[in-house]
């Protein structure tokens, strides 16, 4: 099951039902509370778990295993996978005393975003990542779209190939409809979406508007059974599994930032010619401060 666990997590709660009646009393105890709240579930560890339904830890890790499971880590992701998209932001803050527990926010969240990107690490396919840096070469115009909580990443990333390229456009909410802001898209240009549960719609919309256009699309998203990925010619998957109330967007925007890196390392003369210039202005309009006294000088 393991290796096909986006696939499978659909039909968990199939798999636990068929496979009920061979469980032990304690396995059953276990899978009766998966069965009825397993939106709890999938944020418990082994060992919450085995309190909140009376067994030992060792009683939920075998009953992973009766699945097909090689371990607990490996059913509690098939659990998530299922939910993401499904809890409301009130769920998710329910959810959260469980996940990070009080007085260790700070812990158990970075942590959390150290798991993400190890896992974005290991399964991020580097082929796609250099034909997407390709296709941003190859583009005649660049729209970028992230809504709702991507839109800090979206904004990003636009920031900065706009200083590197100078043919990028972001999209987002505005004086202007989205699609309206993308009424000159056309087959050559390049539309990357991003967007992470719970998806925003109006993203989704705007993918399909693209391959209608004839553009090339890529997703920045956090599966490949992503509803952006669907609509992708390219997919770059960095995980994003919540904490909380709060979505994790470390390993997007790491991977937004390795993007970037590529793009930059391609057009180094033109980017140090750039920056150059934008030195000089940001001196003159006191952009920033360049104030270099040692602290206690008069």
């Amino acid at each position: 099951m393991d290796n096909n666990l986006n696939d499978n997590s659909k039909d968990l709660m199939k798999i636990i039902q068929s496979k009920f009646p061979r469980l032990s009393k304690g396995q059953k105890l276990i899978a009766e509370y998966i069965l009825k709240s397993y939106d709890k579930a999938a944020f418990m560890t082994a060992a919450k778990l085995g309190v909140s339904v009376g067994v030992s830890e060792s009683t939920v890790v075998r009953f992973a295993n009766e699945l097909g499971f090689s371990g607990y880590p490996k059913l509690q992701k098939a659990l998530q996978e299922l939910i993401k998209n499904k809890l409301t932001t009130v769920q998710r803050l329910e959810l959260s005393n469980d996940y990070v527990s009080e007085g260790y926010a700070l812990k158990g969240v970075l942590k959390a975003d150290i798991e993400n990107i190890r896992a974005t690490l290991e399964k991020i396919n580097y082929n796609t990542f250099e034909d997407v840096v390709n296709k941003i070469f190859e583009a005649k115009r660049i729209y970028i779209i992230g809504l709702r909580s991507s839109t800090a990443l979206a904004e990003f990333l636009g920031f900065y190939l706009n200083i590197i390229l100078q043919n990028v456009k972001t999209v987002g909410y505005g004086i202007s409809d989205i699609f309206e802001q993308m009424i000159n898209l056309e087959e050559g240009d390049l539309v990357i979406g991003i967007g992470f549960p719970r998806y925003a719609s109006r993203t989704i919309d705007a993918l399909a508007f693209a391959q209608g256009r004839g553009a090339d699309v890529v997703a920045i998203t956090d599966s490949l059974l992503s509803p952006l990925a669907s609509k992708a010619d390219y997919s770059l998957i960095a995980h994003s599994n919540m904490a909380s109330f709060v979505d994790s967007l470390v390993a997007p925007l790491s991977v937004i930032n390795a993007l970037i890196i590529a793009v930059g390392m391609r057009e180094k003369q033109s980017i140090a010619n750039t920056f150059n210039s934008l030195e000089s202005i940001w001196k003159e309009y006191n952009v920033y401060s360049y104030n270099n006294r040692n602290v206690g000088e008069d």
